[in-house]
């Protein structure tokens, strides 16, 4: 199991911060260009506990892979879960976080996730998924600091 967790403070209201986080279609906003990531199917634009999420993503290669992900739990302005259903991981799950702070929100991520293919998971791992899970967090501390 591998686990990264990140903070990001943002100058911005509590609310505004969560009302675009829970909003699904602004994962596309956030996400980095070259993964290619599209919804398959329009979700609702308030997020709620059993929500279904159904993406197509490109993260290796160019090559399109389903990703379906489950919203398992949300306390509204506080934090939400998102788990991964099915998809290129063997187990992915995401905690955000959200916490007024210094007259700012401040973001907390704490995520855990497996890879698909445990005997290669120490020689893909550095060079490969915790490499890009890092270039996909700094891109989206960047985008989120031009929004906010």
């Amino acid at each position: 199991m591998y686990q990264l967790k990140q903070e990001q403070w943002v100058n911005a209201p509590l609310k505004e911060v969560w009302d675009f986080f829970s909003n699904p279609e602004n994962l596309l906003r956030i996400t980095p260009a070259k993964m290619k990531m599209r919804i398959v199917e329009k979700p609702s634009s308030t997020m709620f506990p059993g929500m279904i999420l159904r993406y197509k993503v490109a993260p290796i290669l160019g090559i399109p892979l389903n990703w379906t992900s489950e919203i398992s739990a949300v306390s509204k302005e506080n934090f939400f879960v998102d788990e991964m259903r099915s998809g290129p991981f063997k187990m992915w799950h995401h905690l955000h976080r959200f916490q007024a702070k210094d007259g700012g929100t401040l973001i907390s991520d704490e995520l855990h996730y497996r890879l698909p293919i445990e005997a290669l998971s120490r020689w893909a791992h550095p060079w490969l998924v915790q490499k890009q899970l890092k270039e996909m967090f700094e891109h989206r501390e960047k985008v989120i600091q031009e929004i906010f």
